[in-house]
């Protein structure tokens, strides 16, 4: 009966209840409205592209350089190469490394500036060959020896206690020996290849025994001419040390100091011949200031013979590289000098 008459009285008092719904639901219903227009008009929106003002033709190459690379096996080379791409050249803050500036202290110039050339040579074909006298004048070999960098003595006593172990002490002096023979009648068949027939021996067993060195030399042989000297004693009477030359002619036109090594491991670079270029330029500076010889050199010749045949590899040491193995070596000297 209640219900009955508020609604009695609502119908009665139409007006009132549109005011009393109306305002109410209009304020409920425009601001849901409002929200909703701007929202779509956001979302409508379009928005600025950072990259339409990049120019494409000129990063064109870096984005084919960089998503080709992501195709491929990523190797340290071409990581430091897209990184250069992307980011440029790495600056530089930290110091460079200094290269050793130690200069002798008693420096002597490797070409001596006092020796008289004669104009005309003594007219003998034959190469020079003075036998080494034994004093105590420290030679080059010993000198090399007694100054050996700690990380080259290190890997050479390494090298020697594993032969040890795999052939015992006995075997490790037959293998020293038999290497150090071979070596001799390695030389001695060189020696009879530049001597005249009348003066050459060939030794016993060379066939067998030196037939790959020399097949491994044959095409540097080619190139020498003019020998001067074979196994000849030098000395550097301002030094004061001697040494045994093995052999001292003219390699494609130029007369250098040549010393013959025998390796049984390839040894492709100047680097892996470890203390001998130092050995030639110490050759090369005697030779220069002794007075038995009528003649100056500035070049040096490594060559590695191999056991089995394979092409040896020479080693050229040009004037400029001469002279910095000659201050290497000078410094060499001091050090034995300052021991002993």
């Amino acid at each position: 009966l209640i219900r009955m008459n508020l609604l009695q009285q609502l119908s009665r008092k139409a007006e009132r209840l549109e005011m009393l719904f109306q305002p109410r639901f209009c304020q409920k219903q425009f601001p849901y409205m409002c929200l909703a227009t701007s929202a779509r008009l956001c979302s409508k929106k379009k928005k600025v592209n950072s990259y339409e003002h990049v120019d494409q033709e000129k990063y064109k190459s870096l984005v084919c350089s960089v998503t080709s690379y992501k195709a491929s096996a990523q190797t340290p080379e071409t990581i430091l190469e897209e990184d250069n791409l992307l980011h440029g050249q790495p600056h530089k803050h930290a110091p460079p490394v200094k290269v050793e500036t130690k200069t002798p202290k008693n420096w002597v110039p490797l070409i001596n500036p006092n020796k008289r050339i004669p104009l005309v040579s003594s007219g003998s074909n034959l190469p020079m060959k003075i036998a080494l006298q034994k004093t105590k004048t420290p030679s080059v070999t010993r000198i090399l020896q007694q100054t050996m960098p700690p990380q080259q003595a290190f890997y050479l006593e390494r090298w020697k206690q594993k032969m040890i172990q795999e052939l015992g002490q006995d075997g490790f002096a037959e293998y020293t020996k038999n290497l150090f023979l071979q070596g001799e009648q390695f030389h001695a068949a060189l020696e009879s290849l530049f001597l005249p027939e009348e003066m050459a021996t060939k030794e016993q067993g060379e066939d067998t025994v030196v037939s790959g060195y020399l097949s491994s030399v044959q095409h540097v042989l080619k190139d020498i001419s003019e020998v001067k000297a074979l196994e000849s004693a030098v000395q550097h009477e301002t030094l004061q040390y001697l040494g045994l030359v093995d052999c001292v002619a003219k390699y494609r036109g130029q007369l250098c100091v040549i010393d013959w090594k025998t390796s049984e491991k390839p040894k492709p670079s100047l680097q892996n011949t470890f203390d001998n270029p130092l050995q030639v330029a110490a050759y090369i500076g005697a030779i220069n200031h002794d007075p038995n010889y009528d003649f100056q050199v500035n070049c040096g010749l490594i060559v590695v013979a191999y056991k089995n045949g394979c092409p040896a590899h020479p080693h050229f040491m040009d004037p400029d590289l001469c002279s910095q193995y000659w201050n290497k070596w000078l410094l060499r000297l001091e050090e034995y000098t300052d021991k002993n």
